[in-house]
C-alpha cells in the first residue's frame, strides 16, 4: 500500500522552528560574499584595528545559500530594512574604501 503526501493548495503547511544542538547566535560587522554557479557563501567575521594601518578581519562562521536562498535571503533583508528605516530613519554606509584596495565587506 502507497501513501501520498497530498498538499491542499487553500491552506499553508504549519512551520516549526527548531534549534539544533549545534545553534548559536553572533555578532558579525563584516560579510564577504563569493558566488559560482551552484552557490552563494557567506562568510562572516568581526572587524577590528588596533593601529591606524592594520586592520583585522577575524571570520567565524561561513555558510553556504543556494540562488535561490539567496534571492529569498535579499527580498526578506530589504522588506525588514524598510520596515527599519520607516521606523527609525534611513540607514547610511559609511563610505567605503576605492575598489582594489582591500577586502570586500
Amino acid at each position: 500500500m502507497r501513501s501520498f503526501f497530498v498538499m491542499n493548495p487553500n491552506t499553508a503547511p504549519k512551520i516549526q522552528l527548531l534549534n539544533g544542538p549545534d545553534y548559536r547566535e553572533g555578532y558579525a560587522n563584516s560579510v564577504q560574499v563569493r558566488a559560482n554557479l551552484w552557490d552563494f557563501f557567506l562568510m562572516f567575521g568581526l572587524v577590528s584595528q588596533n593601529s591606524p594601518d592594520v586592520v583585522n578581519i577575524q571570520n567565524f562562521q561561513g555558510v553556504y545559500l543556494s540562488p535561490q536562498q539567496a534571492k529569498a535571503l535579499v527580498n526578506v533583508l530589504q522588506q525588514n530594512i524598510s520596515q527599519y528605516e520607516s521606523a527609525f530613519g534611513e540607514i547610511h554606509i559609511e563610505p567605503q574604501a576605492p575598489q582594489g584596495t582591500g577586502p570586500v565587506q
